[in-house]
């Protein structure tokens, strides 16, 4: 699978001008790669879609909370979508700007309320009635008011991996349709809340926009009932979860596409419209590669072992998740039916299972396709295995901007 910002270049597999041979190289193995213009063109391409329309994007930090992503991103005008105190902390240290920020999530603590609180947040996306009068009680003692958004559950199914749904009745996240509106009039008497807009988010890794453009419309229509009810709704924030293609047949619509299609829905009821896309941002613009360490044959199989695991990787144990699995230099040796495993104990380390995959040998290296999102920042220790390095390639230069841990980093902070 290649892309305008990761292709060959004769039989060299290229980040934007830079081989990422080059990179393993010196870097090492495994390692994550991003490329900076990758993930710019994605935030145009929602920016653009949406000109002239009053919007916010709002960048889900949680897809890759890298500091040196979240510094471009910035830099790039966009705000953020945070779930989390270390998320907000993280967004900070990079540079981004406390009013564009937006702290959704079913189970903030007191702390992180307050934390939020004191750093003038744009505003909340509150998920209950008990987390709006805790928000009210930890504003009072500021003498501040907090910006809010019910998140609403519209009862949509986004028809994707059930641990990636969550816009139907029976998930967590939200706040039934049905009782929205008592919730949102019983909220406007609490003093230190300022109420002014509605909330959802049903999935990620969307593909048919079917499913968002229902959930738009059942939005919009709960928007009108609680204005009419004389309640100030003034902002409208319809979340992320678009897909992008893990396999290179996938049909996926556009960011472009997807902006239009909600603009068009959105465009002319006087509210701002606020996205959070994460996937859709970043997946596409990273690689994990990995070298390869043995070839080894059973009965039954035949596997390729490499450098990189499920510690570092777990999509695809995980959601049984494909990621296109490539040579950094072309072969001429053909193609192999093979399982593509790491060295972690667990049957359920692999990255690719009977697969067609370069007939690769030791010591080459495999790249390891849309793994820019949902990567790392989902990376663990298990087996001991200090986590990788991540690389930004910026045109023809490339930094590393997150050290590979060392083995005292896994066992900072223990006492034995």
């Amino acid at each position: 699978m290649t892309t305008d910002f990761f292709n060959y270049q004769g039989d060299t597999l290229y980040c934007d001008q830079v081989p990422l041979a080059e990179i393993a190289a010196r870097a090492g193995t495994p390692c994550y790669v991003y490329s900076a213009e990758a993930i710019l063109a994605r935030l145009r391409a929602y920016d653009e879609a949406l000109a002239g329309l009053d919007h916010r994007i709002c960048y889900a930090v949680k897809a890759n909370s890298n500091l040196a992503v979240l510094a471009l991103v910035a830099r790039a005008g966009a705000g953020f979508d945070i779930v989390s105190g270390g998320e907000l902390f993280r967004v900070l240290k990079a540079g981004g700007d406390p009013a564009g920020i937006v702290f959704s999530g079913v189970g903030k603590t007191a702390a992180e309320i307050e934390y939020a609180l004191d750093q003038r947040i744009h505003g909340f996306n509150c998920e209950s009635e008990a987390e709006l009068a805790l928000l009210d009680a930890l504003a009072a003692r500021r003498g501040v008011k907090a910006r809010v958004a019910l998140r609403v559950n519209p009862d949509v199914d986004a028809a994707t991996h059930p641990h990636i749904s969550t816009g139907l009745r029976e998930h967590k996240f939200g706040i039934d349709m049905a009782e929205v509106e008592g919730v949102y009039q019983r909220a406007s008497a609490l003093g230190n809340l300022k109420l002014e807009g509605v909330s959802c988010h049903i999935g990620s890794q969307i593909l048919d926009l079917d499913a968002l453009m229902e959930a738009v419309g059942k939005m919009l229509a709960l928007a009108g009932r609680l204005r009419a009810a004389g309640l100030p709704i003034r902002h409208l924030d319809l979340g992320g979860g678009l897909g992008v293609a893990y396999t290179p047949d996938a049909r996926t619509p556009d960011p472009r596409a997807f902006a239009a299609a909600i603009r068009a829905q959105v465009e002319g009821h006087g509210l701002t419209l606020m996205l959070e896309p994460g996937r859709s941002i970043v997946a596409e613009a990273g690689v994990l590669v990995t070298r390869v360490l043995y070839r080894k044959r059973s009965p039954r199989k035949e596997f390729i072992v490499v450098d990189a695991a499920m510690t570092d990787l777990i999509r695809p144990v995980l959601y049984n998740a494909h990621h296109e699995i490539v040579p950094l230099r072309r072969t001429a040796l053909g193609t192999v039916r093979a399982d593509v495993v790491g060295p972690v104990c667990e049957t359920g380390d692999f990255l690719a299972r009977d697969r067609d995959v370069a007939n690769v040998l030791p010591g080459d290296y495999l790249a390891v396709c849309t793994a820019g999102a949902y990567g790392f920042v989902a990376a663990s220790n298990y087996n001991s295995r200090p986590r990788p390095p991540e690389v930004l390639v910026e045109g023809a230069a490339w930094r590393v901007v997150r050290a590979r841990e060392t083995f005292d980093d896994l066992v900072r902070g223990e006492t034995p």
